[in-house]
């Protein structure tokens, strides 16, 4: 047996799920085949949306980057050129003494406003790569931003269709819904996590059933059973216990009188033997060392 839940949605708060797809109860399947399918327009919305936005992200990126490249270009460039204006400054203040007084001065102005510029494109040289990095870098994180939003929108889209794990059959959970108990049907809100399907191998039934305080004490693993079905009086069919719940819960009846929650399994197989019917099972505690029932 295998459960079936309603997907719960990666970076998504969703209140509810609307079920536009379901295999009815009872339908044999096998794994693979699709059993219920949600409605995703929502998650398909969101993913166009960022796809749109992860590509103009992404041209925005490759821009900022070819603009860097290019102002960077731009600024060595004027740094070369400010290195050649204060060499040729500083060949000019070695024959300062063959210079006017005039032109001395001239020289020196032009040899400290040299210095100056190539300081000054040094300086902002380092600042203007600084502040360029920063801005590719935040287009860079809206980017992946975007681009994981998307992901995630195509992954939820993916887990709106529920395919079968298993080969078996269809049998479909009472839940609350509406204000009432009832079973899941196409239309219906589904809030995400909720255990709405199950899909059953009937070659591998088992009986669910509480066993009070008092037998709990008798019992053991393996323990050969009858187990009779409340609608077909005629099928009998033998089993053995398989699990026994450690804990124990309160009583319906009373406080001090405990159930514990086995399992039994069921051997050979029946057409009429379907998940959801209700059982009676038989135990005959003398019978715990293997003596035929």
């Amino acid at each position: 047996m295998r459960s079936m839940v309603a997907p719960m949605l990666a970076s998504e708060h969703s209140g509810t799920l609307t079920v536009i797809g379901l295999a009815p109860s009872g339908t044999r399947v096998h794994k693979g085949d699709v059993i219920a399918e949600f409605d995703r327009q929502a998650q398909m919305r969101e993913s166009i949306d960022k796809q749109a936005e992860y590509v103009d992200l992404s041209n925005k990126t490759a821009t900022a980057q070819a603009k860097e490249v290019a102002d960077r270009a731009k600024d060595e460039t004027d740094i070369e050129q400010a290195e050649s204006s204060l060499s040729k400054a500083q060949l000019e203040m070695q024959k300062i003494e063959l210079l006017s007084k005039i032109d001395a001065e001239k020289a020196q102005e032009t040899l400290e406003e040299a210095k100056a510029t190539l300081q000054q494109l040094r300086t902002t040289f380092d600042l203007k790569r600084q502040a360029a990095q920063a801005g590719i870098r935040l287009l860079e994180i809206q980017r992946d931003r975007a681009k994981q939003v998307m992901d995630h929108a195509q992954a939820n889209a993916a887990l709106m269709k529920i395919h079968s794990p298993i080969d078996g059959i269809v049998v479909l959970n009472t839940i609350w819904k509406e204000g009432k108990m009832g079973e899941v049907q196409e239309g219906d809100q589904v809030r995400p996590g909720i255990a709405f399907m199950q899909v059953v191998d009937p070659s591998q039934m088992q009986v669910r059933a509480l066993v009070n305080q008092q037998d709990f004490l008798g019992v053991r693993m393996g323990l050969p059973v009858r187990i009779h079905l409340d609608a077909y009086p005629d099928l009998v069919f033998r089993g053995k216990l398989e699990e026994m719940a450690p804990i124990g819960r309160n009583g319906d009846f009373s406080q001090k009188v405990r159930t514990f929650a086995v399992v039994f399994s069921i051997e050979g197989n029946d057409t009429r033997l379907m998940p959801d019917l209700s059982a009676a099972v038989d135990l005959n505690l003398e019978a715990q060392n293997g003596s035929p029932l």
